[in-house]
């Protein structure tokens, strides 16, 4: 990889889903000090950063996507002087950090929100937010027709009649990005961070700030198309004006020395709308969500990786590729139905079939090593490196995403790719929480997860995580892997393989049967074992030529 080039060009970025990862004061839920307690382990991994999910303050309606004080952090993950420590620790260790940020909406237990509350319709504290009077002869109507991403309206009503816009949870009402002070508080709340060390933020929710000004009802919805279509000229999702906020905060940015940057988790129904996100003058990654929506199908894959790299790479930007994160089922049960179809755009992913977990561990450790391949940068999710499943089995009572209250208990929302991850032990809590612990992990570990384990892993050269460090290894070592372009190569239906230079070929079998492997000196990495030079159904190898 060029030395010159920056950083996150070719980074490989652990998600900490930090209530899940690591518990270091015993109260169930992972914080900043079990962060500190696992570098050593991050580093042997072999990841560039560690991208964060939200640790301010919150009243964790949404478990922290609802902030209530941007410079603070909640006393449930540590303080700022612990985010702080674990800045400088981690850049000791060769780690960089990317805290998320979520500018689209606060907490009602916001400053500003507060006031607005007291205030008056009309006054300046509500001119921050997005109030507008009801419909109908006495108001009592939602101002539009707008849902929730959680299910439900995306209005409430107070007691003087006016309604407040919220486009996830009622405790997460909608900034006014048309707003210069709502600006302002931003950019100073970057730079506050920026200032104490960070490299970057992931910017929640980075398509939908601006909404349009007329807040008109949703348009007609054609068959098959999402709904967040720009086909459809969405009212508040992915509009035009939202890039000129980003080009004031890669300004920001730029003040700082030592590369730092933004990735955008952008929603787009199209790679020329995402690419315009991180043109020069824009945000500098986007997250790639088309692969990791695509079917386990050669078809889809290429088409997906083709169009990224011609989209993203006319604007100058690298891609950057995802399988899993804490928003969508872990992919080793997404592909471990036989029909893995494909995933549509904001509709909830519903598997079909039953799962059959040896087959979607097979292709989830083929897709490991495809997605490292490729051109650009990538995002591992805390856990998809110990091959963990969705857990789909969590009892009723203990789900918390807002998604099962709002949709009526018919959605079960996202809790189970959010479990506590498996350290050691035999038995829960597998070594998330100290042995003293005073409290169990927020929700409950699989009883069979104790062969999932770091410790159980670790030295096991058949382990998901063993592949996954000698791929990372591997790729941080060799110079054809990280940002640059891929070759493809003639293959029959059924398998994808392409060459980068120099030296390097990577081949997926997707088919049924076995393949002869191409030409090569050497096998540097295969997702399963190769017999007699053919590379069997579902499986991944990483070549010398």
């Amino acid at each position: 990889m060029p030395g010159t080039a920056p950083w996150w060009r070719s980074a490989v970025i652990y998600q900490v889903y930090i209530r899940s990862f690591a518990d270091g004061n015993g109260d169930g839920i992972g914080d900043i000090a079990g962060i500190r307690s696992r570098l050593p382990y991050l580093r042997s991994l072999g990841v560039d950063a560690l991208w964060i999910n939200p640790w301010y303050k919150s009243p964790q309606a949404d478990h922290g996507y609802d902030v209530a004080d941007y410079r603070a952090i909640d006393p449930l993950f540590g303080t700022v002087a612990e985010a702080e420590q674990l800045i400088e620790e981690a850049h000791r260790n060769g780690i960089r950090i990317i805290p998320d940020m979520v500018p689209n909406h606060t907490s009602d237990r916001h400053v500003w929100f507060q006031a607005a509350l007291a205030a008056a319709p009309g006054s300046p504290e509500r001119d921050r937010y997005v109030f507008r009077p009801g419909r109908g002869p006495d108001g009592a109507l939602p101002p539009n027709d707008w849902v929730s991403s959680f299910g439900g309206p995306a209005w409430t009503r107070l007691p003087d009649g006016e309604w407040y816009l919220h486009l996830f949870a009622p405790q997460q009402p909608d900034l006014n990005w048309q707003h210069p002070e709502v600006r302002a508080e931003f950019e100073s709340i970057l730079r506050f961070w920026f200032a104490r060390g960070v490299d970057g933020f992931r910017i929640d929710v980075a398509h939908g700030l601006i909404k349009h000004p007329e807040l008109p009802d949703l348009p007609p919805r054609p068959a098959g198309v999402g709904r967040r279509s720009r086909h459809l000229d969405h009212p508040h999702w992915d509009r035009d004006e939202v890039h000129d906020i980003y080009r004031a905060w890669r300004k920001v940015a730029d003040e700082f020395p030592g590369d730092r940057c933004f990735v955008a988790e952008a929603w787009a129904d199209t790679p020329e709308r995402l690419a315009a996100y991180v043109r020069p003058d824009g945000l500098h990654t986007a997250f790639n969500f088309d692969f990791l929506m695509a079917s386990w199908d050669p078809k889809d894959l290429r088409t997906v990786i083709d169009d990224s790299l011609a989209m993203l790479g006319a604007v100058g930007a690298p891609a950057t590729w995802v399988l899993s994160n804490h928003d969508v089922m872990r992919h080793a049960s997404r592909y471990g139905r036989r029909s893995a179809r494909r995933w549509v755009a904001n509709e909830r992913y519903e598997p079909e079939g039953p799962l059959d977990l040896a087959l979607g561990t097979r292709r989830a450790r083929a897709a490991a090593l495809l997605m490292l391949a490729l051109p650009g940068g990538a995002y591992v999710y805390q856990g998809e490196e110990l091959g963990l499943p969705e857990v789909e089995d969590l009892p009723d009572s203990v789900l918390q995403d807002p998604v099962w209250e709002r949709s009526g208990h018919t959605d079960r929302g996202r809790d189970g790719c959010r479990v506590p991850i498996p350290w050691s032990g035999r038995s829960a809590p597998y070594g998330f929480s100290p042995e003293d612990a005073s409290a169990a992990p927020w929700l409950p570990q699989p009883a069979d997860w104790a062969t999932r384990t770091v410790e159980a892993q670790t030295g096991d050269e058949t382990s998901m995580l063993e592949l996954y460090r000698s791929a990372l290894r591997r790729r941080r070592e060799h110079p054809a892997l990280g940002d640059g372009t891929l070759t493809w190569l003639d293959t029959p239906a059924g398998v994808l393989a392409f060459r980068r230079d120099p030296g390097f070929t990577c081949v997926v079998n997707l088919s049924t049967e076995p393949y002869p492997l191409p030409d090569h000196t050497a096998i540097l990495l295969s997702s399963g074992p190769v017999e007699n030079g053919r590379l069997g159904p579902d499986q991944a190898a990483w070549l010398a030529v």
